[in-house]
């Protein structure tokens, strides 16, 4: 009995183990259509409260850039041991991408990573597949919503 439960156990690990990352169903557009939106405001304070958003949300600033108006953040490393696979390591990667279109309107897109990393005695192994949720992003994008009404009202 103990036998073919662990045969099993086994068995499903390995199938479990052996999935490839999920195909996009989304469009490019699609995706771009959930990842951006425009707001009535300066580059600057769009900037300031998306960056602001991202630090009231726990991820870590790896680089922001004003002029260029890229920032890059990461979730804190979550670790966990998973018998028969090896130390899994998961974080979420960010990159917003913040621009002037005109004067006063300023377009962001972000996106979301889901980073998995798998370390065992074969080595190390990397997955990065795009959140592509549409609520992960309106909640976003309402916070950063929220922050530019702040910022607007406190000048």
């Amino acid at each position: 009995m103990k036998k073919k439960l662990f045969v099993i156990l086994l068995l499903s690990l390995v199938i479990t183990g052996c999935q490839t990352a999920p195909v996009s169903t989304k469009t490019p557009l699609e995706l771009q259509a959930i990842q951006s939106k425009e707001f009535e405001t300066s580059k600057k304070v769009a900037f300031a409260a998306t960056l602001s958003v991202l630090q009231d949300l726990g991820y870590i600033s790896d680089s922001a850039s004003i002029e260029t108006g890229l920032i890059t953040a990461k979730s804190p490393m979550q670790n966990k041991f998973v018998p028969f696979v090896g130390k899994v390591m998961t974080t979420i990667k960010v990159n917003a991408f913040v621009e002037e279109i005109t004067a006063g309107r300023t377009k962001v897109r972000v996106n979301f990573l889901d980073s998995r990393y798998v370390q065992n005695r074969n080595g190390r192994q990397e997955e990065e597949r795009p959140i592509e949720t549409p609520d992960k992003y309106q909640d976003f994008f309402s916070k950063v919503q929220q922050g530019i009404f702040l910022r607007k009202n406190l000048q």
